[in-house]
């Protein structure tokens, strides 16, 4: 028997009620190819790692700046990330003064002007506090409240 007749055999693999009879060369051929393959997703393994690890530096670089922004946008519209994750309604009172300390020192370097604090906007009013805000409008603005307030 020659190596070409030897090689062109055909193998019987019975599992259950399924057959299946490559020749040596075609066996021969998928052990090398599932070989290749094993080599080809631990090739892939290892450069997903180096890769992972490479740009990890830059992406807790760009989280890090990217919570400053969101927490300081935050700030200014009168909430934290903190207060909101915890869902305090009132938080306890030195929290709220370091809060509304950040928030001034943060209007201060952004420019920001009439930032409203936290603090101040929870804080209910009375008939005699909005009174004196109405007297505080000019004309047209007190018209305008006047005519919501009286007309149906």
């Amino acid at each position: 028997m020659n190596t070409v007749q030897f090689l062109s055999q055909k193998l019987n693999f019975n599992i259950g009620s399924f057959s299946i009879s490559p020749s040596y060369i075609q066996a021969g051929a998928i052990l090398l190819l599932i070989f290749i393959l094993v080599l080809s997703l631990a090739n892939l393994r290892r450069h997903f790692l180096n890769w992972s690890v490479k740009g990890s530096v830059f992406g807790i670089f760009w989280g890090f700046i990217l919570a400053l922004i969101l927490e300081g946008f935050l700030i200014i519209g009168g909430k934290t990330a903190l207060t909101e994750i915890i869902g305090w309604k009132d938080a306890p009172k030195p929290l709220v003064n370091l809060l509304d300390a950040g928030r001034s020192k943060l209007v201060e370097v952004l420019g920001i002007s009439d930032p409203i604090p936290e603090s101040y906007a929870k804080k209910e009013k009375n008939s005699s506090d909005i009174l004196d805000e109405y007297r505080k409008l000019n004309v047209s603005e007190a018209n305008k409240v006047k005519s919501a307030i009286c007309k149906p």
